[in-house]
């Protein structure tokens, strides 16, 4: 799966407690663009789904106890990682040139489809 389905959206949404019309002012669309996500009615864009993963990383960034990716992943690439030079561990999947998973050549919207199976990523929504 490579974008958010409607289920995992409103999911999102919840968990940022937000009403519809607080989400929509917040991503800076419509109130009818949620409701077409929620509804499943029109496919999330890249660009609102990685704001999404943004706003819920740093609610679970602020957790005690959060590892960055090099240290969950045994990353032995890590002294040539943006996200480790950054100290930006949890947030390994929306930093463009990262080592793992081969994704360092990739853009934006070809990183994410990959991110999008990783534990890092995944655990934003559970």
């Amino acid at each position: 799966m490579d974008i958010l389905d409607k289920i995992e959206f409103s999911q999102a949404r919840k968990k940022l407690l937000r009403t519809q019309q607080q989400l929509a002012d917040l991503l800076g669309v419509s109130l009818k663009a949620i409701h077409s996500y929620e509804q499943g009615w029109r496919p999330v864009p890249a660009h609102i789904e990685r704001q999404l993963f943004f706003f819920l990383s740093k609610i679970r960034h602020e957790q005690p106890g959060d590892k960055p990716c090099w240290e969950i992943k045994k990353c032995g690439m890590k002294d040539d990682c943006p996200a480790y030079e950054f100290s930006c561990g949890h947030l390994c999947w929306f930093i463009c040139g990262t080592r793992c998973d081969c994704t360092d050549k990739l853009n934006a919207k070809e990183k994410i489809a990959i991110c999008r199976s990783c534990d890092i990523l995944k655990s934003l929504l559970e």
